[in-house]
């Protein structure tokens, strides 16, 4: 069996063969699996954080984690855990033993989903390097991804004990954001090998001036919707959207007072609620407005192709979604559901982006 690479002959002038063309339909319909398995695990982060389940499970085992408690008493034993932490004398206290089960389900569910993810990389990561059908460069990055999935989990548990200190009833913003880039980053990594797997030659298009031009707005368009996811992460983690929830204006106003209270001045990006809101208010109208920029060049540029102009019709629709959940969001006050999908569309409008981008690789390329 012939080994499979992005970078290697099928994207020179030698037409690929059949077992390369079966390798790389197989290989990136894996990676488009493991994608998908990420979007649920963005989600499922959304519940758990949304439903106060992140703290709900008190030790940290990477390996016998996976087998919930199945007798009375070691359920007893981790509600008694549960116990000695601020978050259930706060907010939980008398919830009782049925209302633990609860919240602890959905977090045993979100390590569990990790858990099976590593598997779902690791086993045919395995079968498809023995076949031979993965070249040493292919196969190093996805045992890199691999590697990243684990340190994943550790930056996971790192953030879950920030919220064990005795003034404390939830995470720290700072470690729910760096935990919730990660996971963004490494599902970017994965989705960009999977496109390039899956078309390894980019379709030529003319570098014109409008070309470029459409080119550049969609690299802005990615780097802000991260940014905007970002900045999301900290109004999550300060609990941000409990706060202002009236659209477009902010307590009647459209800055809101005491959006520079805390100093040095970028502290207020971090840690003042109405500064966090704001940001991510202003980047999200940003984006969503470029986006409509960039939809109006780009369908009048020919020379962009069908694929790029269905992509970007695709993230338009999808911003707009967006757009509509986050208000959505805040006028309702958080509640769960719209919350979690709030948090799940989020990587859909970015998957959307990246699309674009890598279909835009061609540019100048013959």
């Amino acid at each position: 069996m012939s080994a499979y690479s992005p970078h290697g002959s099928l994207l020179g002038r030698t037409p690929p063969s059949a077992q390369e063309m079966r390798n790389r339909k197989r290989i990136s319909t894996w990676l488009f699996a493991i994608c998908f398995m990420l979007i649920g695990m963005i989600a499922l982060g959304g519940y758990t954080r949304l439903t106060g389940s992140g703290l709900s499970i008190m030790d940290w085992r990477p390996i016998t984690g996976m087998i919930p408690p199945l007798s009375h008493a070691e359920w007893e034993r981790q509600f008694e855990l549960y116990k000695t932490i601020p978050q259930y004398k706060i907010l939980h206290d008398g919830f009782g033993l049925s209302g633990f089960q609860q919240i602890f389900w959905a977090e045993w569910t979100h390590r569990f989903w990790g858990r099976l993810m590593g598997l779902v990389l690791l086993v045919p990561l395995v079968w498809f390097s023995i076949t031979g059908a993965l070249d040493r460069r292919l196969m190093l990055r996805l045992i890199l991804f691999f590697v990243l999935g684990g340190l994943q989990g550790a930056i996971g548990w790192f953030m879950v004990a920030s919220g064990f200190n005795p003034d404390s009833t939830a995470v720290a913003p700072v470690r729910l954001v760096l935990h919730l880039c990660c996971a963004f980053a490494l599902y970017i990594a994965i989705l960009w090998t999977a496109l390039s797997v899956r078309t390894p030659r980019p379709a030529f298009i003319p570098a014109t001036t409008a070309v470029v031009r459409i080119h550049r707005l969609v690299w802005t368009i990615c780097c802000l919707v991260g940014i905007t996811v970002i900045a999301g992460g900290f109004t999550a983690g300060t609990h941000a959207g409990f706060a202002y929830n009236t659209f477009p204006l902010m307590d009647g106003h459209l800055i809101p007072r005491g959006y520079a209270r805390l100093h040095p001045f970028w502290l207020n990006w971090f840690q003042n609620i109405p500064a966090v809101q704001f940001d991510h208010r202003l980047l999200a109208t940003g984006t969503a407005l470029l986006i409509g920029l960039t939809i109006v060049l780009g369908l009048r540029t020919a020379n962009l192709g069908k694929d790029v102009h269905d992509a970007l019709m695709v993230l338009g629709w999808l911003v707009l979604l967006q757009y509509a959940l986050g208000i959505t969001t805040l006028l309702l006050v958080v509640p769960v559901w719209a919350g979690t999908v709030h948090q799940t569309c989020a990587a859909l409008v970015l998957t959307a982006a990246i699309v674009t981008l890598h279909r835009l690789r061609g540019v100048g390329r013959p």
